[in-house]
């Protein structure tokens, strides 16, 4: 027997779920096909237990400075227990994941347990453990998501070498670790890492950390990273590494290299373009395995849409979110305004907090804008000094206007305390192409971390109060 929807969804991550439930609550009659667990990899092998994990270092960075506070702890040193932390991020997971299960009932949205392969003519045969179902949509949204990426001469086997996967089920701390990539992923977890107690060698091909974030900011974290002793090297391609004995030996560099009982992989995620099958169909995957799209997220096959991480936009939940919501908008005649990935929300959790939205200052420039600057240090800011925690800047990119002053917003970028809290507004100001002039007006409560937005843009007026 072939079942029949309106849309069936391919996949149940974050991009998945969100056109399945957003396209349930336009009346739309939706299916949804996932071959592991509702929530995909951000629910349940990234984002939420990797910040369960992070969290589990702030409050231990945060014991372990109790004094500070005239907090005592006696003579007992703070310890982690990952078991502990394990069970704690397993209830929030489950919990999260028994919601959403929930709430994909509660808008009848047809769940369908098994692995789905697109053909022609948008029919998906669903192979799941009690046998294949045949299913039609008018249209179809493949979020098929994506997978770690490693590098050659790196096996991963879940011991010496591991990925995200594996790193998120750590029950013992290292002593030593190599993370290999110092992007989002690479900089979290050594950060993580570094708080439970490791000794970290971060090790980044790229002449920066944090390739894509502005050069200040990435400069700042790199200088926190320094006080903290995780020692970091930019610029140095990775050769291999040596097992011996329960540890290995990472070479790096020009004849550099580093003992170490742990090596993660942070080097990106490989998108899974071809993992549902796509036969006779007018789909196309290029050879990074992303799925080919246009600007509104159609591939070649009619009424076939792609997004999420399988899509060369930037893989982060929220923006799955947001695409997953735009193919139904699109399919309903409504003509959203396609996603500009230049202007999305960044948050990386490491310790200090990196979080932006908009151009970095030299792709302003690079752009061709002519830009003005302005940035302040949580050093100076009152509710900073009251957490002591006082590393970090926020940096304003505005374009120069024709007469010579700070007009519109390009891009807002901070790294300190509470950053990816901090972001709102920025992220605002950026897409709404508000003005200097027009933010500075709003009034910022006092003592908050989130004022020094407010100082940073009062400076670009020219009237500056604090700095």
């Amino acid at each position: 027997m072939t079942l029949r929807h309106d849309l069936l969804v391919v996949g149940g991550g974050p991009a998945g779920y969100a056109a399945a439930l957003y396209g349930a609550a336009t009346g739309l009659d939706v299916g949804l096909v996932e071959e592991g667990r509702i929530g995909g990899t951000c629910l349940h092998l990234g984002c939420i237990p990797a910040k369960e994990l992070l969290e589990t270092a702030s409050v231990l960075r945060t014991v372990r400075d109790a004094s500070q506070f005239g907090v005592s702890t006696g003579d007992h040193k703070p310890v982690v227990d990952l078991s502990v932390s394990q069970q704690r991020k397993q209830e929030v997971i489950d919990s999260l994941a028994g919601g959403l299960s929930s709430l994909l009932a509660g808008r009848d949205v047809t769940v369908y347990d098994g692995t789905g392969r697109l053909g022609a003519d948008h029919v998906v045969t669903v192979d799941g453990p009690n046998g294949s179902t045949v299913v039609v949509a008018d249209h179809i949204v493949l979020a098929t998501g994506s997978t770690p990426r490693t590098i050659p001469g790196f096996e991963v086997d879940g011991t010496l070498v591991v990925t995200s996967d594996e790193l998120l089920s750590l029950l013992e701390v290292p002593d030593r670790v190599a993370v290999i990539g110092a992007g989002a992923i690479g900089c979290e977890f050594a950060s993580m890492l570094a708080d439970y107690g490791s000794t970290i060698t971060l090790l980044e091909a790229l002449p920066e950390i944090l390739p894509g974030c502005d050069t200040d900011v990435a400069g700042a974290l790199q200088r926190s990273f320094h006080r903290r002793q995780i020692s970091v090297h930019t610029g140095v391609v990775v050769h291999g590494h040596d097992p011996a004995g329960g540890v290995t030996t990472v070479r790096f560099g020009n004849d550099e290299a580093v003992e170490v009982d742990l090596v993660v992989m942070a080097v990106g995620r490989q998108p899974r373009g071809d993992s549902a099958g796509l036969v006779d169909t007018r789909v196309v995957v290029d050879d990074r395995g992303f799925i080919q799209v246009d600007g509104r997220l159609r591939t070649g096959e009619p009424g076939v849409y792609a997004v999420g991480d399988v899509v060369a936009t930037p893989q982060l939940a929220h923006v799955g979110f947001a695409e997953g919501m735009f193919v139904v908008k699109d399919i309903l005649g409504e003509a959203p305004t396609p996603l500009d990935p230049t202007t999305v929300p960044w948050c990386i959790y490491s310790h200090p907090e990196v979080a932006f939205a908009g151009l970095t200052e030299a792709a302003a420039v690079e752009a061709g804008h002519d830009v003005v600057v302005s940035s302040h240090r949580f050093a100076g800011n009152g509710r900073a000094r009251i957490l002591g925690d006082t590393d970090g800047l926020v940096k304003v990119v505005a374009e120069r206007d024709s007469a010579g002053r700070a007009g519109r917003i390009l891009g807002v970028h901070l790294v300190g305390p509470w950053a990816t809290e901090q972001l709102g507004q920025g992220y605002l100001a950026v897409n709404w192409e508000a003005t200097v002039d027009e933010v500075a007006a709003f009034i910022q409560p006092h003592p908050t971390l989130s004022e020094m937005f407010g100082e940073t843009v009062l400076a670009l007026t020219g009237r500056a109060l604090h700095g």
